[in-house]
């Protein structure tokens, strides 16, 4: 790479290396004009499961997988355990206890769990389904093929209308419901998220170091529960 190009790259926006053109209505709008959906997904204990409650979970996920005529994207999040929100909840229960010794105690039993999850090094894992929706996988492409015509943040050109957005919002959260009625038979729990939990799941993402310190709603909290979209 030439300096000349070291230099443009060094001093372009983020903006631009980020494939996200709007998040809105809980979709993601990328840059080439294909929407995507997350939806967030408990875990399961598999392990403890008896030989036949496990091979019944192995065959219902490859029907899961096998009944699908899209691709969707499993994510992984690995992240050092935040136990600053719990920390949190209890130096306010200490702070209202009358109690000098339970005080004292639930002092030690920070100083405790803070030294406990710093020296071991505890991890939290998150798991999501990324679900997409373009244009050219609509049957009505008469309709549709005018939607994201020429549709870039970086071209200048408009975007879609409301009434076009909605439409097509309406086409992609048909695979969502496929996705959570297929895997709700697996015992698992599933919720999409909403913008502005789309738009704290990218910060952190985007900005690990930085998230640590400019904490927005933990993300970990959600609750994962049997939700319709």
């Amino acid at each position: 790479m030439s300096e000349m190009q070291t230099k443009a790259t060094k001093g372009s926006p983020s903006q631009k290396l980020i494939d996200i053109a709007e998040v809105r209505d809980g979709v993601v709008i990328l840059k080439d004009g294909t929407l995507r959906t997350v939806i967030m997904v408990s875990s399961l204990n598999f392990a403890l499961k008896s030989q036949e409650e496990q091979d019944a979970i192995v065959y219902a996920y490859q029907d899961f997988i096998n009944g699908l005529d899209f691709s969707v994207q499993i994510i992984v999040s690995s992240r050092k355990a935040d136990i600053t929100p719990y920390l949190e909840a209890v130096r306010e229960r200490r702070d209202r206890q009358e109690n000098e010794l339970l005080r004292l105690q639930m002092d030690e039993y920070m100083n405790f769990i803070s030294e406990l999850v710093k020296n071991s090094n505890i991890m939290t894992k998150s798991f999501f389904i990324v679900i997409p929706f373009s244009v050219q996988q609509s049957k009505q492409e008469g309709f549709f093929s005018r939607i994201f015509k020429g549709f870039k943040a970086a071209s200048g050109q408009q975007a879609m209308t409301d009434e076009e957005f909605q439409h097509t919002r309406a086409q992609l959260f048909q695979r969502v419901e496929q996705i959570v009625l297929g895997l709700r038979g697996l015992g698992l729990r599933l919720v999409p998220l909403q913008t502005d939990e789309l738009l704290e799941l990218f910060y952190n993402m985007y900005n690990p170091l930085t998230s640590r310190n400019q904490r927005l709603k933990n993300i970990g909290q959600l609750n994962v529960e049997e939700t319709k979209p």
